[in-house]
């Protein structure tokens, strides 16, 4: 083609232009800004509980009929498992760049309720968790207090109940995970020589539990077919229960004499820390942390915002002397390479306009590279649209 081509028709050349910077506004608006362009695999990871077991327990019980049903997923590439003597499971499944994540962490779930027929009753019961894991955590929120009341606990519990729903439902969040994850729980502490006095076990103790913290339909009073009654009324009785008398209540064994074995005979019961395998805290302070990650592709900085302006709202109803900071924002690192762009795209301008017009001595020929340059640099946002990169990498 002839150099003079688009010189000789400068009408087409407009045209031309024009589209460029079409195509490089819509690439703009539409380029999502992340620190890293998504170059990760898809990752599913599922979570297990066996109260009480082994590593070795968890190991034969729980990752052996995991793993075998999730063998042979579609995309996977390479499964890791990890069994603790804590009682817990957790497994990672890598899928193939190309895999969607969200039909990866269906796969996974479908196998995993295949697996469940062959898993402990408690596992089952406490829940197997099965989540997308994001690629990069966008912040972390730290809700935090001097007064001594609001412990850690009641830190941690506070935020799953009032602020973990709330900014889950920020657009762009992908999961938030409360990384201390201390809730309250009823602990009951046995004695293994009172059982032993008593001639009771464990298993006694489980099944007493079970059968007396419950919900349960207790029936209905003057259903058909009784009849001459013109009312019917459902029966209503006790629950689950709820504070720590009622769980001292608990009856164990009934004897012949009519005395009871109730569960303050042979255990103490408290309301405290579900669990203390794990701590959270802040300079030295309790805090409940929380870690925000977001959904692949989405506009870390819109998202970052969106998460702010949520806290600022919830944080309005928080209790006196509670307060929430953000210690860890990657938007920090983005704003400030996106200010680099700016600044070196004007520099870059501002030098070729100095060296043409110094070289050619014309401020007719300067004005073709003041027109050119923009209209190329908007027209590349299109390209990087195409190829999947994120504006802050430019």
């Amino acid at each position: 083609m002839k150099v003079s081509f688009f010189i000789d028709r400068p009408v087409f050349s407009a045209v031309i232009s024009i589209l460029i910077v079409i195509v490089g506004i819509i690439g703009l608006q539409m380029l999502p800004i992340d620190q890293y362009p998504q170059i990760t695999p898809p990752v599913v990871k599922i979570s297990a509980s066996y109260p009480g077991a082994s590593a070795v327990t968890v190991s034969q019980a729980v990752a052996t009929p995991i793993e075998q049903e999730l063998n042979g997923t579609p995309g996977m590439l390479y499964m890791e498992s990890n069994s603790s003597n804590s009682g817990g499971f957790s497994a990672t499944v890598t899928f193939d760049i190309s895999a969607d994540p969200d039909l990866a962490a269906v796969e996974i779930q479908n196998r995993i309720k295949l697996a469940e027929s062959s898993l402990p009753a408690e596992v089952i019961q406490n829940g197997i968790s099965v989540e997308k894991q994001a690629a990069s955590q966008l912040m972390t929120i730290c809700l935090r207090s001097d007064d001594p009341k609001f412990d850690e606990i009641y830190l941690s519990n506070f935020a799953t109940i009032n602020v973990l729903d709330l900014l889950r439902r920020v657009p762009g969040v992908g999961r938030v995970s409360n990384i201390g994850s201390r809730y309250y729980a009823m602990q009951i502490w046995v004695d293994p020589a009172k059982l032993a006095n008593f001639g009771l076990t464990v298993q006694d103790v489980q099944n007493a539990l079970k059968d007396q913290n419950r919900e349960s339909a207790a029936g209905v009073l003057g259903q058909q077919p009784v009849s001459g009654l013109d009312i019917t009324i459902p029966i209503t009785a006790q629950g689950r229960l709820s504070t720590v008398s009622q769980f001292e209540e608990i009856v164990l064994r009934a004897n012949a004499d009519g005395s009871l074995i109730r569960m303050r005979d042979v255990a103490r019961v408290s309301l405290e820390a579900s669990s203390y395998t794990t701590e959270s805290g802040i300079n030295g302070g309790n805090a409940a942390v929380l870690g925000i990650y977001m959904l692949p592709g989405a506009n870390a900085m819109d998202v970052a915002e969106k998460v702010k302006e949520t806290m600022e709202e919830i944080s309005k109803n928080f209790p006196e002397g509670l307060q929430y900071e953000i210690p860890f924002d990657i938007t920090t690192y983005i704003s400030e390479s996106i200010h680099e762009v700016y600044k070196t795209l004007f520099e870059a301008l501002v030098l070729v306009i100095i060296v043409v017009f110094l070289s050619l001595q014309s401020w007719r020929a300067t004005v073709i590279p003041i027109v050119a340059v923009p209209i190329s640099l908007i027209g590349t946002f299109g390209f990087m649209l195409i190829f999947g990169f994120s504006l802050n990498i430019l």
